[in-house]
């Protein structure tokens, strides 16, 4: 499976679908409860639904109260399923390659005696590697996420740097999808780079050059 569905154009197409889903549902909300809905900034609502009507894969009318309201175009509707469609391919074909990928890093910890885990970011990937982990028998003493807004993540503590858990982990696993190169690095500086593990679907492979002093 090519790693490029990860990125900008992968979360813009999400965007995209959940847009057209929820136009779908009930075109006359107003732009702040998409906004609401999607998780998103009002203003980026606001841009997407621009792009579409320019696309013309929704259609805005006026609506009673100074509102508006939007419809999906028979073109609106294909592109809907074409995401659907895409979204769920990736999602079988990403869990399936990430349950591999978790459950050999995993392995590799194991054979190094390391039995306390750090996850460095969170994610879907994140989420496979604690299941993973909890059928391996190692646990996952901390997920490190510096823009987390919950304090626990799938029943571990969640910290804002790595500092926190310098005592309290014997290695740390990359699962941050955004930012995988950054995160190995900053990991690095704090455990050493032999004590920082990353699934190969994330494509991270830095030297010693690379992640500096």
């Amino acid at each position: 499976m090519a790693t490029t569905i990860h990125g900008p154009e992968a979360d813009k197409d999400k965007i995209l679908l959940g847009l057209l889903e929820s136009v779908e549902r009930n075109g006359g909300q107003s732009q702040r409860h998409l906004a609401s809905e999607l998780g998103i900034a009002l203003g980026l609502v606001n841009a997407y639904l621009k792009r579409c009507v320019k696309k013309g894969l929704v259609k805005v009318a006026h609506a009673p109260a100074r509102r508006y309201a939007y419809y999906l175009t028979p073109q609106g509707f294909a592109e809907k399923s074409r995401l659907t469609i895409e979204y769920l391919t990736y999602s079988f074909s990403f869990f399936r390659q990430a349950r591999a990928d978790c459950a050999r890093t995993l392995a590799g910890a194991q054979e190094n005696g390391w039995s306390r885990i750090a996850l460095a970011g969170i994610s879907d990937l994140a989420e496979i590697a604690v299941i993973c982990a909890v059928e391996s028998g190692i646990a996952i003493v901390a997920v490190v996420d510096a823009e987390a807004a919950s304090a626990t993540f799938m029943g571990a503590p969640v910290v804002r740097s790595f500092d926190a858990i310098a005592d309290k982990a014997d290695a740390v696993i990359v699962t941050d999808l955004r930012a995988a190169r950054e995160t190995f690095a900053a990991a690095a500086a704090q455990f050493g780079r032999e004590r920082v593990l990353s699934p190969s679907l994330l494509g991270v492979r830095m030297d010693a050059a690379e992640i500096g002093p």
